[in-house]
């Protein structure tokens, strides 16, 4: 049986909600419906109580799981979209994020972001938010990029103490698939060598995993050049060290994000190696994000919009020429 990215989702909500009571899922048509994209299809029927539809009022939202959080149980709060999170910002980063460290209590909630874009969608379903969320202290912020890590993570990410920011993409949910939800077990924090290489590092994360590695087949086939993919998985917290290690062993850094590039992940990444690893670099870092505009609906403009294979690919010969 292969399992999907939305089905390592469901199947972690079905175990967390099966292996503690504290547990409930919260947001907007969620319960008979199964939510927006499906991820807790059939659940109401299993866990009665606990599966609980929202008002449309993010704001709301937030801060019922808060409360609920604060009063001992384990909130799981489901955005339709990560764009529509914003309208619950107040209640996120001054409330949870601030709570533990103003009063010692912790506020054990899970904010589930179905983030990035897909074909059609446009400006207000389209957007990727890790880095707003990353910017404030408190939050721990979480980008899984493969079914295994969708599953784990999730599980994991309701265990933590602390509220978690769960970006899952929207892109990889039916298509990307694995024989198992099982993975290497490395713990939130922890980055991965998806691929290993000598000539150029990629550090990416979430759906651009995917399209680096791509990248790096093209570049291997046309020239035999070896690109190490680094999949950070987490970027609240951020595994520098990982990533300063494989620019140790390739000498070029290349950072690729969805989001726009304006500040960023892709800037802290380019930002820490120029800091810590200077001595390291044979050419001069780079990064690559989206375009800076709003996300366009028109499928091929989106296409064009976003990082591809071809223009990871070329970002990486420019960087290989140095």
């Amino acid at each position: 049986m292969d399992f999907s990215y939305i089905d390592a989702i469901h199947a972690a909500l079905n175990d967390s909600l099966r292996d503690d009571d504290r547990v409930f899922l919260y947001g907007q048509d969620i319960g008979k419906f199964g939510g927006a994209f499906k991820a807790t299809k059939g659940l109401q029927d299993l866990y009665p109580g606990r599966v609980l539809d929202a008002p449309i009022s993010e704001d709301a939202m937030a801060g019922v799981a808060m409360g609920a959080a604060l009063e001992g149980m384990r909130p799981v709060l489901e955005m339709q979209f990560a764009d529509f999170s914003t309208i619950a910002l107040n209640q996120i980063v001054n409330h949870a994020a601030t709570h533990f460290y103003r009063t010692g209590v912790p506020v054990p909630m899970t904010v589930r972001l179905p983030s990035g874009g897909t074909p059609g969608s446009g400006p207000f379903h389209s957007q990727s938010l890790e880095a707003i969320y990353a910017s404030f202290p408190g939050l721990v912020v979480v980008t899984p990029a493969t079914v295994a890590d969708a599953y784990q993570m999730l599980v994991e990410s309701i265990q933590l103490e602390d509220p978690v920011i769960f970006c899952e993409h929207k892109f990889l949910y039916r298509w990307l698939k694995s024989s198992t939800l099982q993975g290497d077990g490395l713990p939130i924090g922890k980055a991965r060598i998806t691929r290993a290489g000598k000539h150029a590092t990629v550090v990416t994360y979430s759906a651009m995993v995917h399209e680096a590695v791509r990248a790096a087949e093209m570049l291997y086939d046309e020239g035999g050049w070896e690109i190490e993919v680094v999949d950070l998985r987490s970027i609240k917290p951020i595994d520098t060290d990982t990533v300063i290690a494989s620019v140790a062993r390739t000498g070029r850094l290349l950072a690729v994000g969805e989001a726009f590039p304006w500040g960023g992940v892709t800037a802290e990444i380019v930002s820490r190696v120029a800091a810590d690893a200077f001595h390291l670099l044979d050419a001069p870092p780079a990064r690559l994000n989206a375009r800076d505009t709003p996300i366009p609906y028109h499928p091929k403009l989106w296409a064009d919009h976003r990082p591809t294979p071809q223009t990871i690919a070329a970002s990486l010969r420019n960087l290989l020429k140095y």
